[in-house]
């Protein structure tokens, strides 16, 4: 018979064979929808977010064209460029301390000082909606000011209370809403507040050396292109290469957040990916539970002439159009994402989700989709094509031992390899989807032997007198059991959130308990030349038992390396954080206490060579450096290059003084700076550390003071949310393979049903099957849940101790979690099963043995 033919022939018997509705295929169809539709999803949301970035990018960005210096404003010549370019706007962003205008009370806070100019698009959004002079400018010697509600709250104040800053006086006369370009000056730790120039002028707070970055956005002509952008960028490089300015465009409005929406998407993804490879496992279950209840059809297809081949096809095309209902239901679900996303990430992100249909994300899902049922179902149904007609009509089912024929075979493995390929092709990080991939697949191999060795153990296990138990140990290693099963969907699933409550708890574990206890009380910042005597001075009075610990300081960006232009410079990715805009830098003429070094010797005390660097250990080997090479950075508009004379290991988590470069004190002579400082005092209390800060805030306003305290607290809800986002994604996971446990549940009935009919005609009471199979589902949980904590401990203390160079603990508490859940889950989901198993009547079952 021709191909055309056998396959027309095997449609239409597949779409009788289907009249008897899904049944059976609902975990199939739930396993599939659940992981198209979070790979479909979490891709349309990311593409929606992208698209919204690059649609509102002038506003987002403030100007089509953002110039960036740090310490300096602009030369005359620079300021000619700019103003030559287009209409400009320039801001300044810099860290203070607000305080109360009886000085009662102070706050940290994001100052930013806009012009008459601001926004270039966009608006300013402010409650109540004042114009700029009524909002910003200067009445009786007071200046006009705007903050959010969470500056309002802190200091306890309402609109119309003044507030200190600096040797200024500022009046709250507006909350603020909506500031138009937000996410293009990154994240800040504390509360923005919004001034004018002139008032920022007036503060006092801009001296030689201080930490102040000044943004020049340019409002270019209607009509320039992308073209005329990267003209403009060229040019400004050209004319002035030691600016030392950073340059953004529209069209990258918002780096950090497309990088971070990116990564973020890459890991759900990978979690969606995971929980559709685990609902293959669901797939296999499935289509052999199928099969099973199809023995008979079989057997007469076979009887009546059909050929292997034509039962295979028959039954192929059957899998196929029910996995392609399973992905049309995933799409339509991962469609509908960005829309609900729109709305719902509208107070997270400050970025609207441009809500509307993504192809290339969905059809990216599908593609996932197919394969995956493809990879699974390829095995059960090759074994099917083997099985003879006459041990078919014996009620033999499927679960016979051994491999299905080599093409069947060989077609699977190609499938997962080639699904494997489309992940690591389509990731922004292939390192990671290929660790990713790696680590599935050796869980996958891991999972089988560990369900092996519990059938193993069972088989090998003394005779116990317990009738119940005996039963339980006998369905654990009997052919055709559920172990290997419920093993491999439950313990992917449970690893994976084992891993993520274990990362999550070390991390808390560190914010709350042991970097409290290593880190400083107070870092102060932007202490100026004149002032570092005095400043030591009052510290010395006001905390007499504290530890005061200071150093120069000064801003820069690295220009290049060994000569070649950190643009133009391939970066591995773990180092490319030192090259993204500018660093803090210091200089020392001794080694430093907390230094260790290891390569390299340190400068004399007296050196006046060539300019030398320090270079932490870690970050300069993930850059490629080593001894002798030159690192050329940029501080206000110089651009210094120096000889790497060392390398040093670098204890970042002890939130002390630690810079990724120290240079030799030549190298900065007669360069305006100011100093950093920490104080450390063990036993001091929050009331005596909030009497320090109010008295450095009185003597020196200038000064920035940053309580270790706050800043933690601030890291540890970021955590915290952020950790709530990744379980929440890891459930995704463990949904399936919730689903996938019941389904291998529901796929070992028959077998059931015929054990209980059989030992309850023996004389066995309900009463005693219900122990076994209870006894039997909490072996293997239990089984599973003890490898889960190993495995997921081990990857946990791997993420902790290797990549984040924390202490790794192992927390009790997630071990007793895991153990509850892995025993409620299987033996509640066994339970419901047994339950119907057990209500069967015997006679039926007794007439087709």
């Amino acid at each position: 018979m021709p191909l055309s033919q056998t396959l027309k022939l095997a449609f239409r018997f597949s779409l009788r064979e289907m009249r008897g509705g899904l049944s059976g295929f609902l975990i199939f169809l739930a396993c599939i929808a659940l992981g198209v539709a979070a790979i479909g999803g979490v891709n349309s949301v990311a593409q929606a977010i992208t698209a919204g970035v690059a649609d509102q990018g002038q506003t987002l960005l403030g100007g089509d064209l953002r110039f960036q210096l740090n310490q300096r404003d602009a030369t005359p010549a620079e300021s000619t460029f700019l103003d030559r370019l287009g209409t400009v706007s320039h801001s300044a962003n810099m860290r203070s301390m607000a305080r109360l205008d009886d000085g009662s009370d102070q706050a940290l806070v994001e100052a930013k000082a806009v012009d008459d100019a601001y926004p270039l698009y966009g608006a300013l959004e402010t409650a109540p909606q004042l114009g700029r002079e009524d909002l910003f400018g200067e009445k009786s010697g007071v200046f006009g000011a705007a903050a959010p509600d969470l500056l309002f709250d802190r200091l306890n104040v309402e609109i119309g209370d003044r507030l200190k800053v600096g040797s200024a006086t500022f009046e709250l006369r507006a909350r603020l809403v909506s500031e138009p370009d937000a996410v293009s000056d990154g994240f800040g730790f504390a509360p923005r507040l919004m001034v004018s120039m002139q008032g920022l002028a007036a503060s006092g707070l801009i001296q030689p050396g201080s930490l102040v970055e000044n943004a020049y956005k340019v409002r270019l002509p209607a009509g320039a292109s992308e073209a005329d952008l990267k003209a403009i960028q060229d040019r400004a490089a050209s004319d002035f290469p030691e600016a030392g300015w950073s340059i953004r465009t529209r069209s990258n409005a918002a780096p950090a957040l497309s990088s971070n929406i990116e990564r973020f998407s890459q890991f759900l993804t990978l979690v969606g990916l995971t929980a559709l490879v685990v609902g293959g496992v669901g797939v296999a279950n499935a289509v052999r539970a199928y099969l099973d209840g199809k023995r008979g059809v079989i057997a007469t297809f076979k009887s009546l002439g059909a050929s292997g081949g034509f039962v295979f096809t028959v039954y192929l095309v059957q899998i196929l159009m029910i996995a392609g209902l399973g992905i049309a239901l995933g799409l339509i679900l991962g469609a509908a994402m960005p829309f609900a996303a729109s709305a719902a990430l509208q107070s997270v992100i400050p970025v609207p989700a441009k809500g509307g249909f993504y192809p290339g994300a969905l059809a990216l899902a599908a593609l996932f989709g197919l394969l995956v049922t493809l990879a699974f179902a390829l095995l059960p149904l090759g074994r099917a094509r083997d099985v003879p007609a006459t041990a078919l009509f014996r009620e033999m089912g499927f679960e016979g031992r051994g491999f299905p024929r080599l093409p069947y075979l060989a077609t699977a493995v190609g499938i997962a390899l080639a699904l494997a390929a489309l992940a690591i092709l389509f990731s922004g990080d292939r390192r990671i989807a290929l660790i990713f991939v790696g680590a599935t697949v050796f869980a996958f191999l891991v999972l089988r032997l560990v369900g092996a060795l519990v059938q193993w153990v069972a088989r090998k296990s003394p005779r116990v007198r317990s009738v119940a138990l005996r039963l339980a140990i006998g369905n654990i290693h009997r052919p055709g059991a559920l172990t290997p099963s419920v093993v491999l969907s439950l313990g992917l699933g449970l690893t994976l959130l084992v891993t993520l409550a274990l990362i999550d708890g070390n991390l808390r574990q560190q914010i709350s308990g042991s970097l409290p206890e290593r880190a400083p009380n107070f870092f102060f910042v932007d202490i100026q030349n004149s002032e570092v005597d005095a400043f030591s001075t009052l510290i010395g009075k006001e905390a007499p038992k504290g530890t005061l610990v200071k150093v120069p300081m000064l801003r820069g960006r690295v220009m290049a390396l060994n000569g070649v232009s950190v643009d133009k410079a391939n970066v591995p990715s773990e180092g490319a954080w030192v090259l993204r805009g500018d660093r803090g830098l210091t200089y020392d003429a001794k080694q430093p206490a907390n230094a260790t070094l290891t390569e390299g010797i340190w400068w004399s005390e007296n050196y006046s060579g060539e300019p030398l660097v320090s270079f932490s250990n870690d970050e300069g080997k993930a850059l490629g450096l080593k001894l002798g090479d030159t690192v050329t950075v940029n501080v206000l508009g110089r651009n210094v290059t120096a000889r790497i004379a060392n390398f040093r290991e670098v204890q970042w988590e002890t939130m002390g003084i630690n810079f990724v470069m120290v240079f030799s004190p030549n190298t900065f002579a007669g360069a305006p700076h100011g100093w950093l400082a920490t104080l450390t005092e063990k036993d001091a209390t929050a009331a005596e550390d909030a009497r320090l800060l109010n008295a450095v805030t009185r003597a020196f306003p200038a000064v920035t003071t940053v309580r270790v305290k706050d800043a933690l607290d601030v890291v540890n809800r970021l955590v915290g949310q952020l950790g709530t986002a990744i379980r929440a994604a890891a459930g995704v996971a463990m949904i399936a393979s919730v689903l996938v446990l019941a389904g291998a549940l529901a796929a070992g009935n028959r077998a059931r049903i015929h054990d209980a009919v059989v030992l309850k005609t023996l004389g066995a009471t309900r009463r005693t099957l219900i122990a076994a199979f209870s006894l039997e589902y909490m072996l293997i949980g239990l089984a599973t849940a003890v490898f889960a904590l190993a495995a997921g401990g081990i990857a946990a203390w791997y993420i902790v101790a290797r990549i984040m160079t924390l202490p790794s603990h192992f927390m009790p508490e997630v071990a007793v979690a895991t153990l509850v859940f892995a025993l409620v889950i299987t033996v509640g989901i066994g339970l419901a099963g047994t339950w119907r198993v057990l209500g069967h009547k015997a006679a039926p079952v007794l007439r087709d043995l």
